[in-house]
This record gives structure tokens, C-alpha cells and sequence, in this order.
């Protein structure tokens, strides 16, 4: 077999290459993130429009979850202007994982057996259960009490319905497009009551134009364990979100995060559950 000759200049471009993939090279995967941080970007889905939970707005992005979350990426390495954050809504949350769309969910996302088919989750790191929101002036203090009242939920919601078939089956359901539309509906008389999860509805009464207008029941209505969703199969992954929400919890920024974006709306929050202990 007859070698070819290499010359020093095609060696001297073939170092070149070399020293190019190993200093320049591609490590950060589909969803855009390195495994360590550094100089790479890390892409997380988060909510768009839930007020005190995950809300783009024109100066950024605010909320519990997205303040969870920007802790959880320091820890992995990254700092806030390495976070690119990406619109996750609640149907394509398995998807944007299993595709590689983003490394990492934080979007009052539940954990469940059923999602758990597919993703994996951290912690949880909030205990969050359907509640109701009420006026400040509001006599309505149990879900027996909306027999006979207008209740108001999102549309393709369970919540509602649950509550008409659980606690109060003479209640008026109604449905709106999106939970700002419900909010209007209360405040102006047309509902006597909205549903979902608390932490949600706290976020909603939290909002300056709501202040001291409405009130949460305070009831327990489910349990809803907020996890972060990891691709299925990354157990590394998950093992640094826990340290990492762990760390949180004890170095009390955890508490700090509760108290600025619930804490208008008087919201009594579960203490932070255990890393990996699910409340049914």
C-alpha cells in the first residue's frame, strides 16, 4: 500500500482543525445548554402568562417558578444572561423535553404518574392545592358553599367540575378563555367564585390592580406537587436540581421568593416539601 507524503503545512492545518474542535466545538446538545456551564447557554420553559408564577413582561421575566429556576441554573452553573427562556405551555411540556427543545421545565408543572411515563422531575419544590379566590368581602368560606353560585374556571379546566361534583353539585359552572377573563367576571359581580390552583390564584390577586380585592378560601381542595421536568432518562440532571432546591430551601431564598411574588395576595404557602417526597 503506497502512504501519502504529509507535508508540514498540511500538518500545521491539520493541528489547526484539531485545536479548533477542542476549543470551539458544539458541546451543548439539542436543547442548547453545555453540561457544565461556563460559556454555554442553558434553555428553560417557564410559563408566559401566569402572574406571580412565570410572566414575560416588557422589562423580563418574573415569578416563583421562574425565580426557582434561575437559583437551580446558578447552582448548574450558568448566570441569569446565560438563561434563555422559552414559552412552555402545558400541553407541549413533554414534548419540548422529549425533543430536546429545553434542558429543564419550571411551570406549576404537577408531578404525576402519569407524566412520570415520560419525564422525570426534581423535587418538588412547591405544595400547591386547588383553592378558591373569592372578593375581600366575600361569605363564601367551603366549596359546599357555591351550591346555587357562579363559578368560573378556564376552559378544558377539571377544576370546576370537580368541585360541582365533589362539594357543591347546584353550582353554576362558567367558562372563560383564560383566568384574567375570569378575574374581570368576579370583580365586576358576573361569578361569585374562581378555581384552580392556589398558588396560581395568588398570583393573580397579587397583581397591582387586584390588591385587597380579592381573597383566597384557603381551602385544600387536591394536592398539587410542583416539580421541574428533566428529560426522561437524565438522572444527573435531576440528582443537581435536588442539591441544588435543597440548598435553596436552607439558605432561606426559598422563603424570599415565596413572600415577593404571594405574598400581596396573603397567601398561606405549604412549607417547602421534601426533595423527592410527593404529598397525595
Amino acid at each position: 500500500m503506497k502512504l501519502r507524503k504529509v507535508t508540514a503545512a498540511s500538518a500545521a492545518v491539520f493541528a489547526l482543525a484539531l485545536t479548533a474542535t477542542a476549543c470551539g466545538g458544539d458541546d451543548s446538545g439539542d436543547n442548547g445548554s453545555s453540561s457544565s456551564g461556563g460559556g454555554g447557554k442553558i434553555k428553560i420553559g417557564i410559563k408566559y402568562d401566569q402572574p406571580g408564577l412565570g410572566l414575560k413582561t416588557p422589562q423580563g421575566y418574573e415569578g416563583f417558578d421562574v425565580d426557582v429556576v434561575t437559583y437551580v441554573a446558578k447552582e448548574l452553573g450558568y448566570e441569569p444572561d446565560q438563561i434563555e427562556w422559552v414559552e412552555t405551555k402545558s400541553a407541549e411540556r413533554e414534548n419540548a423535553l422529549s425533543r430536546g427543545d429545553v434542558k429543564l421545565i419550571a411551570a406549576t408543572y404537577s408531578i404525576t404518574d402519569e407524566r412520570k411515563q415520560k419525564v422525570d422531575f426534581a423535587g418538588p419544590y412547591l405544595l400547591a392545592h386547588q383553592d378558591l379566590l373569592v372578593k375581600a368581602d366575600s361569605d363564601i368560606s367551603e366549596a359546599t358553599d357555591l351550591n346555587d353560585k357562579k363559578l368560573c374556571s378556564v376552559t378544558g379546566s377539571t377544576s370546576a367540575q370537580n368541585v360541582k361534583n365533589d362539594f357543591a353539585p347546584k353550582a353554576q359552572l362558567s367558562n372563560r378563555g383564560g383566568y384574567s377573563e375570569c378575574l374581570s367576571a368576579l370583580q365586576n359581580g358576573q361569578v361569585d367564585a374562581l378555581t384552580t390552583d392556589d398558588s396560581i390564584l395568588a398570583g393573580y390577586a397579587a397583581q397591582d390592580q387586584y390588591k385587597g380585592k380579592f381573597k383566597l378560601a384557603g381551602l385544600k381542595l387536591s394536592n398539587e406537587n410542583y416539580g421541574i421536568g428533566v428529560k426522561k432518562g437524565d438522572t444527573e440532571t435531576v440528582d443537581k436540581v435536588n442539591k441544588a432546591l435543597e440548598k435553596m430551601v436552607s439558605d432561606g431564598s426559598w422563603d424570599k421568593a415565596v413572600e415577593e411574588n404571594f405574598g400581596p395576595a396573603n397567601y398561606k404557602n405549604e412549607r417547602a416539601p421534601k426533595i423527592g417526597q410527593l404529598v397525595q
